[in-house]
């Protein structure tokens, strides 16, 4: 039952790891994504609802770098060694499940995250190159 229980907790990591790297989207990349697209308005839209979104993204290095280390460890929490499932096959079924879920969190995650990378820290160095 241990093991069942640090599955869940990875579950609650891997969806903490989601949301901190939806939050570098929100702040970081889609304001300028949408900038870059023309649609300055809305982004004046979205921070007059939403004045956080001007103090976090004022702190965008540590937005990144916190949503970078917490996807590092929910990474090597679901892909390390020695993890396995229960031996009653009603918990490893559901175990199973867990994990596969884990894996499709993580990895979308991921992807927010190196997307609202590009767009923070990447798209304009290219532009100005191009």
């Amino acid at each position: 039952m241990r093991e069942f229980g640090s599955r869940l907790n990875e579950g609650a990591v891997a969806f903490l790891t989601l949301f901190t790297s939806a939050g570098t989207l929100i702040c970081c990349a889609l304001p300028i994504l949408l900038v870059s697209l023309g649609f300055s308005a809305v982004v004046v839209g979205l921070t007059a609802t939403f004045p956080w979104l001007i103090t976090l993204s004022g702190h965008k290095a540590w937005v990144f770098t916190v949503s970078a280390v917490l996807l590092a460890a929910a990474g090597l929490a679901l892909y390390r060694r020695g993890r396995r499932c229960p031996a009653d096959p009603r918990q490893a079924h559901l175990c199973g499940q867990l994990d596969r879920w884990n894996r499709r969190v993580y990895w979308a995650a991921v992807a927010l995250w190196v997307i609202g990378f590009f767009f923070a820290y990447l798209l304009l160095p290219l532009t100005l190159f191009v």
